[in-house]
């Protein structure tokens, strides 16, 4: 089933208050296939409930973002927006943890989120995305064919779980063009 046939639902949370275990078992499924956020295998209980208690306070302060997909109240994707508090960043923001579930993936889900990431970015008057991924991960193709530029690697950048040290890759998008026009277009954030 790809997205367009589902009753998926992209919406921003103000709150991960009542979604705490269903996020938790997001980024531990995630973790636990592969990919490389943050963590490593085994995930402490400790660490992921520190991870959230951060990003609620982040989201609280207003310098975070966090939008998920919803299937029938089942949270299968996440993924954040930190807007950058320097003085001299304020025009940019990273994208930080897209996630599906490991059984969710290959559907267009991770797509759909950062179509609807972008918007919102834009809305808060960012005009730089940036991102980084581990080199060879398939979220770099996704990165691309959504128009981020590859901007440059550092080998041995993020200890895997395996013990390897492994290359990061990182991305930016202009969300403006050079006349400080927006490209594309916008749209409300639905609460959710």
């Amino acid at each position: 089933m790809t997205v367009e046939e589902s009753s998926l639902l992209i919406g921003e949370l103000s709150t991960i208050h009542g979604r705490e275990k269903a996020l938790s078992a997001l980024l531990i499924d995630t973790v636990e296939s592969g990919a490389s956020v943050g963590f490593l295998t085994p995930i402490e209980p400790e660490a992921i409930n520190a991870y959230w208690a951060e990003t609620e306070l982040a989201l609280r302060q207003g310098s975070r973002k966090l939008f998920v997909a919803l299937d029938e109240s089942r949270i299968l994707g996440a993924v954040q927006l930190a807007m950058c508090q320097k003085a001299n960043g304020r025009h940019r923001g990273e994208v930080e943890k897209l996630m599906v579930r490991s059984d969710a993936r290959g559907k267009g889900i991770g797509r759909e989120l950062m179509h609807h990431l972008e918007p919102v970015a834009k809305q808060c008057g960012l005009s730089l995305l940036i991102l980084d991924t581990r080199q060879g991960d398939v979220a770099s193709h996704l990165y691309r064919a959504l128009g981020y530029v590859e901007a440059g690697r550092i080998p041995r950048f993020a200890l895997s779980t395996d013990g390897q040290l492994d290359t990061t890759v990182f991305f930016y998008k202009w969300l403006m063009e050079s006349r400080g026009t927006a490209v594309g277009e916008g749209g409300k954030t639905d609460e959710i």
